[in-house]
């Protein structure tokens, strides 16, 4: 891999004239969104791309979606990002798309909502929407990252996944009524939503890239959490929070957490933010900054095995390391600890009258 990264001064991919960022940025020619994507979200993204016929089968089913109205909707009820409409996201959005080497620069609209939110949707090509909460609530270098988050959905493509969840989130409501068609679907969505929890910290990570200000990317999850009061926030505190959600309870809470994510399409706003602070420090993320990272020209030569050893071996230390009190008890189980009853049971917060308190 050559080291052929450079700073960005804000010329957008096929832009024909300067749009000068507020600081020189690192580029990255070529990158594949290997470099950033999560082990889990990887595995998933590779395993199918490699299926023969999946992309032309899985984009086949556009007859059946409402991609096309959704364009519709958005080119005439929303605003969208251009030299003379929303300037300073247009700028943002061709930096993006240069840091990452992203060719075709993805329409984007601006759509009237207080909640702060943004998606990359989209079958053929991608589209981004933000919303007017979100481009209230930040202030430019966290919103940049959004816009790098966004753009890392679109080189991934992830957006033809995110339209699919969509469609049939919408469809389970229609068919509700339908017992077992709602369980199927339903079963569909549980797993897309789990795939797109892991895409999400692989969005985030390109956010990094983008903006390379992770003190932006904290302040702008912070804010996504707690609303425009960055005056009463603390980052320290904050990531505490994440370490107490992970580490604190019994087994009831392990189990309340899973089934307080199931219906998520996104991770907690803590998690996201310890992630991030997490990779950040690595050396994978130092190793990409300094333009050593996969190239797209590789991608057809990646090996479905190996991603699928690199997610399983993700896993496993992930379980390991954690403090949460069920992966305590999965990883004392593989390792053979007696007395797996008694250990559930003082899980569960349920010591038996008998057992002294110190055994």
């Amino acid at each position: 891999m050559s080291d052929d990264s450079h700073e960005s001064n804000g010329h957008g991919p096929g832009d024909g004239h300067e749009n000068v960022p507020s600081r020189q940025r690192t580029r990255f020619p070529g990158i594949s969104s290997r470099a950033y994507e999560h082990p889990a979200d990887r595995s998933a993204l590779v395993a199918l791309r490699k299926l023969s016929g999946f992309d032309t089968v899985f984009k086949a089913l556009s007859g059946l979606l409402p991609e096309r109205s959704l364009r519709l909707l958005f080119l005439s009820d929303s605003v969208r990002v251009s030299e003379q409409q929303f300037a300073h996201l247009n700028v943002m959005l061709r930096d993006a798309c240069d840091i990452l080497d992203l060719e075709k620069v993805p329409p984007m609209y601006v759509n009237q909502d207080p909640q702060p939110n943004a998606m990359c949707i989209g079958l053929d090509e991608p589209i981004i929407v933000v919303t007017t909460g979100l481009v209230e609530l930040l202030d430019e270098e966290e919103m940049r990252a959004v816009v790098g988050h966004e753009v890392g959905h679109a080189l991934s493509g992830h957006s033809v996944y995110r339209t699919i969840l969509l469609f049939l989130t919408n469809l389970a409501l229609r068919v509700a009524w339908i017992p077992l068609g709602n369980i199927a679907i339903m079963a569909i969505v549980t797993g897309l939503r789990e795939w797109f929890r892991k895409s999400e910290l692989s969005a985030d990570r390109a956010g990094l890239l983008v903006g390379q200000d992770l003190k932006a990317s904290m302040r702008g999850l912070m804010k996504i959490a707690g609303g425009n009061h960055l005056h009463e926030m603390n980052v320290d505190a904050f990531l505490a929070q994440a370490e107490e959600y992970e580490a604190g309870g019994d087994l009831r809470d392990s189990v309340l957490k899973i089934l307080n994510v199931l219906p998520r399409t996104h991770p907690f706003t803590t998690v996201r933010a310890a992630e991030l602070k997490k990779w950040a420090e690595s050396r994978d993320f130092q190793r990409i900054m300094d333009g050593h990272y996969p190239r797209r020209t590789e991608d057809k030569d990646t090996s479905v095995s190996g991603s699928f050893r690199e997610s399983a071996s993700s896993y496993a230390t992930n379980v390991k390391n954690s403090k949460d009190p069920l992966m305590k008890l999965v990883t004392d189980i593989a390792g053979g600890a007696g007395d797996l009853g008694g250990r559930i049971r003082r899980g569960f917060g349920n010591t038996p009258r008998d057992t002294p308190p110190d055994a």
